[in-house]
């Protein structure tokens, strides 16, 4: 019997079918940009690997929920649910189903291969890719072998027949596992996953209602990119997606934390701490984890004391000293970083050694040279800075703040005294001290200062700022510029960070109407094209990696706050 549909319907080329905690995923998304024909079992252990292959009928419709994916044709349905964080379930009433190893370039040494074990009568499929092996137990039914088990050929599996019912598991594991005993009934199983599912959407989005149709789409994005621990992964982490952008870079990890804050605190400061878990001995953090990668080539621009202060706010919680003491340290060493490895000799401001650093990778602001002393770069630091006093008074350390205070208004001072001219930032060249006027967004990202910026200053950034602001949002290089890409990455499209990061400067610097606006656009936008990693400024369309969680965590912050502030007014 099939349970009954519930939660949000959304294709799964467009967002993987997953659970939280687990590292699989079904998807016909196989590598970047490259969609397969048929759903794939997904592995997101040592990078993005495709290991398992269903092939259903040729006229089947494939519809997704949480907890529930199913593909029916005029014969019958498949359906496939998740039975714990390494093991999916599948059953198939008057529909067959075909299991190979997944459609990939093979040598000798590379794919998945098949072989039946017959202690425990299960077939399993081992991965060198992945470094695991693949357990199919049948449940019910019976199941027939296809192809062949030489290595270097593909077409290897298993036939599950429509003449009769039949229900397989399908195990992630490594060398060894005892055989697979039932958790549950399938349908039980599927319950047990709506209800999970159902919890943590009243949890981070309480306030949704019908103004708000993409708050449960965007909460299952973070629900379910969301792993266990595992290898470099050292806590609870939502990976930024579980298609090919499957890491945590260090500073899309805050967008998700401040998501998360108000109904998972522990989750949303195992998000923040994630990166300062693996920070390098000069105080840096590093440019992406995954489950078994860290890249320590580039930096991401420090946010993390404008994050820590959201998060606060918006948690609620109390943090207990100890932990409190943690953050500071930790936060300090990274801001140490900027001042003692990133400052040119004479120079007040810290400077990028690349545009990767900044995560604005390819903006016009780096066009002249990658090495600069950008506008925004100066405005977290200073934020950063003054988080840092705030913090050593709370945790009565005065000197400590008295320090921080003092190096918050340097940084400052130089900012407005040598980026300023008057009209507009710029960005400066650190060894020739020459200044780079440009159109990107980035040059106007100090407005993140708030009301910690002069009033002109302030009103002059705003005005630049609705200079970007398209019918879709904000897009990173303006439409009349002529450097705009459509699908340039931050040489045009729209992105949500850059988005949240200036909507709420604005709001704090005192241009309220404005950054309404944006939220409006930006929030319309996600409901319309989904949560891509970046969308087409001029038509809107969702670009690159299409189940972001940056980009659903950007909705969720935006849409929340709308909704508490109509609250507040009756």
């Amino acid at each position: 019997m099939t349970v009954a549909p519930t939660g949000p319907t959304f294709s799964v080329r467009e967002i993987p079918f997953s659970h939280r905690g687990s590292w699989l995923s079904v998807s016909p998304v196989v590598a970047e940009n490259r969609y397969a024909e048929d759903l794939h079992l997904v592995s997101h252990r040592n990078g993005m690997h495709p290991v398992l292959r269903f092939a259903p009928s040729a006229d089947a419709t494939v519809a997704a929920r949480p907890a529930l994916l199913g593909w029916h044709d005029r014969a019958g349905r498949v359906e496939l649910t998740f039975a714990g964080p390494d093991t999916v379930r599948l059953r198939g009433r008057g529909a067959g189903l075909r299991i190979t190893a997944a459609a990939t370039t093979l040598t000798p040494f590379s794919g998945t291969y098949l072989y039946h074990d017959p202690v425990t009568s299960a077939f399993v499929f081992t991965s060198y890719e992945t470094g695991r092996r693949y357990r199919v137990t049948v449940l019910t039914g019976a199941a027939g072998t296809v192809g062949t088990q030489a290595l270097g050929t593909a077409e290897r599996g298993l036939v599950l027949p429509a003449d009769r019912p039949w229900e397989i598991a399908i195990e992630e594991y490594a060398t060894a596992a005892e055989p697979y005993v039932s958790s549950g009934d399938f349908d039980g199983l599927v319950d047990a996953g709506r209800a999970d599912f159902a919890a943590f959407v009243d949890a981070v989005a309480p306030w949704r209602d019908p103004e708000t149709p993409a708050a449960e789409l965007a909460a299952y994005v973070l629900w379910s990119a969301t792993v266990a621990p595992a290898g470099f992964v050292t806590r609870p982490a939502t990976l930024m997606s579980k298609h090919w952008m499957n890491k945590v870079w260090s500073w899309d990890h805050c967008f998700n934390a401040l998501a998360l804050a108000a109904g998972h605190t522990d989750l949303a400061w195992h998000q923040f701490h994630l990166p300062f878990d693996h920070q390098d001995p000069a105080g840096a953090l590093p440019d992406s984890v995954t489950h078994s990668e860290i890249l320590h080539n580039f930096v991401k621009p420090p946010i993390h004391g404008w994050a820590v202060r959201q998060l606060r706010q918006r948690s609620g919680r109390p943090v207990p000293r100890d932990e409190l003491a943690e953050v500071y340290r930790r936060l300090a060493r990274w801001t140490t970083f900027w001042l003692e490895h990133r400052r040119a000799p004479g120079r007040r401001l810290p400077h990028y050694q690349h545009g990767n650093d900044s995560g604005w990778d390819n903006a016009t602001t780096f066009d002249a040279g990658p090495v600069v002393e950008a506008p925004d770069l100066a405005a977290f630091l200073v934020t950063q800075l003054a988080y840092l006093a705030e913090l050593a008074t709370e945790l009565d350390r005065p000197d400590e703040a008295t320090r921080w205070a003092g190096v918050a208004g340097e940084v400052r001072d130089a900012l407005l005294g040598e980026l300023w001219t008057g009209e507009r930032f710029t960005a400066r060249d650190p060894w020739t001290g020459r200044r780079r006027s440009g159109t990107s967004l980035l040059d106007l990202m100090p407005v993140v200062l708030g009301a910690d910026l002069p009033a002109g200053v302030a009103a002059a950034l705003a005005r630049r700022v609705e200079a970007h602001l398209t019918e879709h949002g904000l897009a990173t290089e303006p439409l009349d510029s002529p450097h705009h890409l459509a699908d340039g990455y931050w040489r045009g499209p729209i992105w949500a960070p850059a988005t949240v990061l200036v909507e709420d400067g604005l709001r704090r610097a005192g241009h309220p109407g404005l950054a309404d606006e944006i939220s409006r656009r930006f929030r319309i936008l996600c409901e319309r094209s989904g949560f891509a990693e970046n969308f087409d400024a001029k038509t809107g369309a969702g670009l690159r990696d299409r189940a972001y969680t940056w980009t659903a965590s950007g909705y969720l912050l935006l849409a929340g706050d709308d909704r508490r502030r109509r609250a507040a007014r009756g």
